[in-house]
């Protein structure tokens, strides 16, 4: 196998290890990328990956899905969350519009600012998760839909790579009240539209610049990021009802320290 190849599998399993954990999985792939010296033609690539990591959750969360949008049409609560899904959605789909071409050109060729954004983000997750409050909401389809568009404008921050998607929804969940599972749970399902948003707009922005050769990549890291991604999603809501944040927030404090000694060695 050639060396885009080899790399572009490991990548999906990074993808799909880090999607849904608070750690930046953007950040993660292109810094890989970086050091691995990944060739990716309009940084396509690490974009529309993130499907496989869509896939694994709809199919973890298959029945769970359907039972919500089935009940839509008769039931109330079922109408109220996907109402603040789509509503925590939209500042990502107005911001993501008008900052595409910035994000992908700028913000994604810079190795410096993730590591930072790794460091910072990592101990901004550590005051949270220590923080000592009773949590008002125990369920995700409890979320009000004023505190649900924050979220969304929580998420926008992670256009910033480096930040966590996940990582950012997460916060801006438990600032408002939510415990540390249905943060987690909500930060699932807001994912569902926002990376198919940014797959779509990725695909038709780079439509005339993917090669077989990169959409032989693309199809190698959406398997392998969909396959280490169901691994996580079955293991994380267990995991942070019972141990917290802190173990990914002490991560991103070291990921990103050694990425900035390595970019100062000239790496």
């Amino acid at each position: 196998m050639e060396h885009n190849t080899i790399v572009a599998a490991v990548l999906g399993i990074l993808e799909g290890l880090t999607e849904f954990i608070p750690v930046s999985s953007t950040g993660h792939v292109l810094l890989a990328g970086h050091f691995l010296g990944f060739d990716s033609p309009g940084r396509a690539f690490e974009v529309v990956i993130q499907l496989g990591a869509i896939a694994a959750i709809l199919g973890v969360y298959a029945g769970r899905i359907w039972q919500i949008l089935t009940d839509a049409p008769h039931d109330p609560g079922a109408r109220r969350f996907v109402a603040a899904v789509l509503l925590a959605f939209l500042p990502a789909v107005v911001i993501g519009l008008a900052a595409h071409d910035f994000i992908k050109t700028v913000l994604f060729e810079t190795p410096m600012l993730i590591a930072v954004m790794l460091i910072i983000g990592g101990f901004i997750m550590l005051w949270v998760d220590r923080r000592v409050t009773a949590p008002l909401y125990h369920r995700a389809e409890d979320f009000p839909l004023g505190m649900a568009l924050k979220i969304g404008f929580f998420q926008c921050i992670a256009m910033i790579p480096g930040v966590s998607r996940s990582g950012a929804t997460i916060v801006g969940a438990l600032l408002m009240g939510a415990d540390k599972r249905s943060a987690a749970e909500f930060s699932f399902f807001l994912a569902i539209p926002t990376m198919l948003g940014a797959f779509t707009l990725d695909l038709i922005k780079n439509r005339d610049i993917l090669d077989a050769a990169a959409l032989g990549n693309i199809a190698i890291g959406f398997v392998t990021a969909f396959i280490s991604a169901v691994f996580v999603v079955r293991w994380l809501l267990g995991y942070v009802s019972k141990h917290g944040y802190s173990l990914f927030a002490w991560w991103r404090i070291i990921a990103g320290t050694v990425v900035l000694l390595a970019l100062a060695a000239g790496r």
